[in-house]
């Protein structure tokens, strides 16, 4: 693989509500052109933050937007922000854009997460759809999910199965002052009728001890429909980063492999499937080489090579020091200034990475285009 071009899909504006932008993620639609969405806000987690649509009608070269998406509902007198957003593309035309929600009212100006307790901010999925590539939007509609799996994580974009089933992808958390051992774990959820009514959780990642945790659970599906994840690998005993975890399903999220460690670390990207099930996949080494890099694997549940793997992004040569404990580290989350990589495989064959990189004053949301 190799990098033949780069750009700037949208620059921060330091000083405004647009200072810090962040989690890129972007849909080639079948009728042509790219939408992507990004979330901007004053600072990496502020109660001014808001979600963005870009479009491009050049494979990525050439960004138009802002365009904003309908303002997120108040719930239960609770006013809230959108954290992030991911697109799906049901059929020509037709997208659903799934959001995260957090609210913003219950605990005023307080972190999204609690360093003391390891809970987070009360959240909640919401669901909006398109019948016109994106230029209209109906209402938020929330997503009934079980009280125990906590305030909701999403982590992918909804998946389109070959019957027309979604799946989504939820990441539980605790709340906020909720003192108790942290047992993460990561799930599914399926939908027969677009979206309008889901099913019952099913587990797709977790360790029984409570030890392991599975972060930003990143989900493809290659063209035989085997979803494969990628899980951002945390051993919370130890403080530390283990290798990106992948795991493999051959019915639809319903039941997973073993987890296998790829041998590398840390954040997993969301990965790009090309036509013919070669897979890339871009993540994020912070405490080694401090670096957004990417691989290739001949398939969903092949090797991830280190032969023609790619430099994406560099902060410097240093590495980074170890963490005291989860609370640390979830409050450290805030400072790092490069992240989030969102790698889709565009119709000319190439595969387009967006991520966030810049200073704390100002942070871009940038891309890569690779040629495989």
């Amino acid at each position: 693989m190799r990098i033949v071009e780069r750009g700037v899909l949208s620059a921060g504006e330091p000083g405004t509500p647009r200072a810090t932008l962040t989690f890129p993620a972007v849909l080639p639609l079948a009728r042509g052109g790219l939408l992507a969405t990004l979330r901007a806000g004053s600072s990496k987690d502020s109660a001014d933050e808001r979600v963005e649509l870009w479009r491009s009608d050049d494979l990525g070269r050439n960004w138009r937007g802002p365009a904003p998406l309908p303002e997120p509902p108040a719930f239960d007198g609770a006013l809230g922000t959108l954290k992030l957003c991911y697109l799906t593309e049901r059929a020509p035309g037709a997208l659903i854009a799934a959001a995260m929600w957090v609210d913003r009212s219950t605990y005023p100006g307080l972190p999204l997460f609690n360093p003391a307790t390891e809970g987070c901010l009360p959240m909640a999925i919401l669901l909006s759809d398109s019948a016109d590539d994106g230029a209209s939007w109906s209402p938020w509609r929330r997503v009934p999910l079980p009280v125990e799996l906590g305030p909701p994580s999403l982590t992918s974009p909804l998946l389109c199965l070959a019957d027309g089933t979604l799946a989504m992808s939820i990441e539980t958390n605790k709340a906020y002052d909720d003192s108790t051992p942290w047992r993460q774990r990561a799930v599914l959820l399926h939908s027969r009728d677009g979206g309008q009514s889901w099913g019952s959780p099913i587990v797709a990642a977790q360790d029984p001890d409570g030890r392991i945790f599975n972060w930003d659970l990143r989900l493809a599906v290659g063209p035989d429909g085997r979803i494969g994840s990628f899980a951002w690998t945390y051993d919370s005993a130890a403080a530390r980063y283990a290798a990106v975890h992948r795991r493999v399903s051959r019915d639809g999220g319903r039941s997973w492999s073993m987890a296998e460690a790829l041998g590398f670390a840390d954040q997993a990207g969301r990965p790009a499937v090309l036509p013919d099930g070669r897979v890339v996949l871009p993540w994020v080494d912070r405490f080694g080489s401090r670096s957004i890099r990417a691989r290739l694997a001949p398939s969903i549940d092949e090797t991830f090579s280190a032969e023609g793997e790619v430099l994406i992004y560099a902060l410097d040569g240093q590495g980074a020091g170890a963490v005291a404990s989860t609370g640390d580290l979830l409050a450290e989350m805030s400072l790092w200034t490069c992240g989030l990589p969102y790698a889709t495989a565009l119709p000319d064959g190439d595969v387009l990475v967006l991520y966030y990189a810049g200073t704390p004053e100002r942070m871009d949301i940038r891309w890569a285009r690779i040629t495989v």
